[in-house]
């Protein structure tokens, strides 16, 4: 982010804020928790989500009489649960903010010994739907923090304390040379206290187990309807990938420069017309633009586990992509390549179960070894509507690379895909990723609605939106992949 920018707003700075300490034994191995000790499961869905409320944490000690400590202060202390790898919080009004520090502490299931504290990403509102979409005004939508991927646990400690004296509702400043996201803020945002949002809940989440691998077409033949093991949702997602790729398969193949070309809409039950209205334009800007990228391998939503019964049905397209906006899933560094499509699944059941997200918010993911995965169903070659860039949603892709890189350096592998992805798919709509576009504003902090906003066509989140997102090491190696891309595309 621009330096004005990171010195002004409290985004990804959980660890600056200190918390009251508390009296905790040293990190050490515990005896496993009974069965009969643990909260119920509360659906029958693979993977679960349990959801518990924060409670005031030590009024007794630190509020002398002050009726607000409870708002300033909540958490659970140590205690059993059932297994889990990811965790987040959750509160009830999606238009509220969090200004504060949220950290845990968890138990390794493997060996029993409790983890040092670890900050969670306080400052999450910045992803989401365009406020005015469909998606942005469900009812079914809740504020939350960023996911953290923890590992297999069974223990969890958590304090959330709110930022003494911080406004509310504000990210304060603008990019460097920008002064209209503070001049575009309501003034009553500015003049609040702190304090925390109502309804907090301490989400964690278990991703379930690897799906059984479908049976794979036999040798040279093409599955050119559903296989009878796919559910219905499953072939859906599945179907408007078939022409890249067969019915219920985990991978999209890699197809050099010269085969690739914009898939055409195969009509489910679904969706046929909206697929058929947003394939035609992928199809007429790749057959006037010959500058498109070979199509890299894409792991599909198959391929991670994905369970199609969760998200809501039908897929939902924008009009084309002019820019692709780049992220980091702030979810930590702290997993194997192995276990990304454990992540992912965890990552899709906290947008989708906890969030209230339509789907998986991102339209792809990309992990440290280079591995780039589907995101929002609806076809990887298609201009699917996703949730990644609060404001800049229409007519953008965003591509969340699975880490948090504020001061970790991304893998060169990791810039590599985002490279190869965004030569392909801009390609298909004809953009150069060394140029630049002018996207339309849905509302946000940097730019009210309406104002027409000019970008890089591979652009950083923070470009859209007052966020330390994708963090500043990510950022500056953006240029890096404008060029490897454009490259890619034989520019």
């Amino acid at each position: 982010m621009r330096a004005s920018l990171a010195s002004s707003i409290a985004v990804a700075c959980a660890a600056a804020l200190a918390l009251p300490v508390t009296l905790v034994a040293p990190a050490t191995a515990t005896a496993r928790p009974a069965a009969n000790a643990l909260p119920p499961a509360q659906d029958e869905l693979p993977g679960s989500t349990q959801s518990l409320p924060l409670r005031p944490l030590g009024a007794s000690v630190r509020s002398f009489g002050d009726p607000g400590a409870a708002a300033r202060e909540q958490g659970l202390g140590r205690r059993d649960v059932r297994p889990f790898s990811l965790v987040g919080v959750v509160w009830d009004d999606p238009a509220a903010e969090l200004h504060g520090t949220v950290q845990v502490r968890t138990r390794a299931t493997a060996d029993g010994v409790w983890s040092a504290w670890q900050d969670v990403e306080t400052h999450n509102e910045e992803h989401g739907a365009d406020p005015e979409s469909a998606e942005g005004a469900a009812g079914t939508l809740r504020g939350s923090t960023a996911p953290l991927w923890v590992g297999d646990s069974d223990g969890v400690e958590i304090r959330v304390r709110a930022e003494e004296g911080a406004p509310a509702g504000t990210a304060e400043g603008a990019a460097e040379g920008t002064t209209e996201g503070a001049a575009e803020r309501a003034p009553e945002a500015r003049t609040a206290t702190a304090s925390l949002p109502a309804g907090l809940r301490l989400e964690l989440v278990d991703p379930g187990e690897e799906p059984a691998a479908a049976p794979a077409p036999a040798p040279g033949t093409r599955a050119m309807a559903p296989p009878a093991v796919l559910t219905a949702a499953e072939a859906a997602a599945s179907g408007v990938n078939s022409r890249p790729a067969p019915y219920g398969a985990t991978v999209v193949p890699a197809a050099p420069r010269d085969d690739t070309v914009a898939a055409p809409v195969h009509e489910t039950a679904a969706e046929p017309a909206a697929g058929e209205a947003a394939a035609a334009p992928v199809r007429e800007a790749a057959a006037k633009k010959p500058y498109i990228g070979p199509r890299p391998r894409i792991i599909t939503r198959k391929g991670w586990g994905a369970d199609e019964k969760i998200r809501e049905k039908g897929f939902v397209y924008t009009k084309t992509i002019k820019a692709a906006f780049v992220h980091h899933s702030a979810t930590g560094n702290n997993y194997t390549c192995g276990q990304v499509p454990s992540v992912l699944r965890g990552i899709y059941r906290y947008h989708v179960k906890s969030s209230g997200w339509r789907d998986f918010g991102y339209n792809f993911a990309v992990d440290k070894c280079g591995n780039i995965y589907e995101g929002r169903a609806g076809g990887v070659a298609k201009p699917v509507l996703g949730a990644h860039t609060l404001g800049f949603n229409t007519n953008s892709m965003g591509v969340a690379v699975l880490g948090t890189f504020t001061s970790s350096t991304p893998p060169a592998a990791a810039v590599t895909a985002i490279a190869r992805l965004t030569a392909w798919k801009l390609g298909l709509h004809g953009i150069d990723p060394k140029g630049t576009q002018t996207l339309v504003s849905g509302g946000g902090n940097l730019y009210k609605k309406g104002r027409k906003v000019r970008f890089h066509t591979i652009a950083g989140h923070r470009d859209g939106f007052a966020t330390d997102c994708p963090g500043g090491r990510l950022y500056n190696k953006l240029g890096t992949a404008r060029a490897s891309s454009a490259k890619y595309q034989g520019r």
